[in-house]
């Protein structure tokens, strides 16, 4: 797969698909309460990276607002989230990324990528 190839990707039931312009080169493993429960590896992107071509049954729990987490309320998929962009340990007012689960990427080697670990549970 090419850099400007898209990558595609669904929850388990197809109620959410996406595509990102890029496949991640690196992954973050999170340890926070919700990650660590969830499962997700986070493959982040700036928001006009990310295209979503169908959001059904989209449920969201956002509990630690600003971030918000999405996931399917049919196959119960964690999907996305939206966070913001962190710099010295403290959101940067008015940028936010996107968080795709990279577990869900159709067709794309994991294990190729980097995992990065975030300490979540003892930074905020």
């Amino acid at each position: 797969m090419s850099e400007t190839t898209p990558l595609k990707g669904s929850c388990h039931c197809g109620a959410t698909t996406f595509e990102v312009t890029s496949p991640p080169k690196e992954v973050t493993r999170c340890n926070c309460t919700f990650c660590t429960k969830r499962g997700p590896l986070w493959a982040y992107y700036d928001p006009e990276q990310v295209k979503f071509t169908r959001r059904e049954q989209v449920g969201t729990y956002d509990r630690n607002a600003p971030v918000a987490h999405h996931h399917c309320q049919t196959c119960g998929c964690g999907t996305w989230t939206d966070t913001p962009v962190w710099e010295n340990n403290a959101p940067v007012p008015g940028k936010f990324k996107v968080g795709i689960n990279s577990r869900l990427f159709d067709d794309f080697n994991l294990d190729a990528v980097r995992v990065v670990f975030l300490d979540g549970r003892n930074l905020w």
